[in-house]
């Protein structure tokens, strides 16, 4: 499986809606599938996962707001 499918599968276990995966390019804190405490959620789980740890001074909404942004995110911190 491709990183960004990764990325996705870990998001939709984190908002626990398949949503995601059919939309990638969904808002997911306007959706309400996100909030900050989903967020350091999925922080977490990026770093157990992936091995990629991203500062949550760096976590942006504006920049991480879809699950399609998030990939290619955190493509840039691997």
């Amino acid at each position: 499986m491709e990183f960004k499918q990764q990325v996705i599968e870990v998001i939709a276990e984190i908002c626990q809606d398949e949503v995601v995966k059919e939309n990638p390019d969904i808002d997911l804190f306007d959706s309400s599938l996100l909030d900050s405490f989903g967020t350091v959620e999925l922080l977490v789980l990026v770093e157990e996962r992936f091995g990629i740890t991203i500062p949550i001074t760096e976590f942006d909404r504006e920049t991480w707001n879809t699950p399609n942004n998030i990939a290619i995110q955190l493509a840039d911190f691997k």
